[in-house]
């Protein structure tokens, strides 16, 4: 199954990141998300990997 989500906001080692299809926001560890990320960018999410979409 795979959600969308927009970063939200960047605090510290963490990224806020909400879904597009409501206002849930979830918390996850930079590490964890594909270089390049930064608040603005639109990430997928498939089978605990993300990657991102235009």
């Amino acid at each position: 199954m795979e959600k969308y989500y927009i970063v939200a906001r960047i605090e510290g080692e963490y990224a806020y990141l909400r879904e597009l299809d409501s206002e849930d926001e979830v918390f996850i560890a930079m590490a964890l998300l594909p270089p390049g990320t930064d608040v603005g960018t639109k990430l997928k999410n498939e089978f605990f990997s993300y990657e991102i979409v235009e």
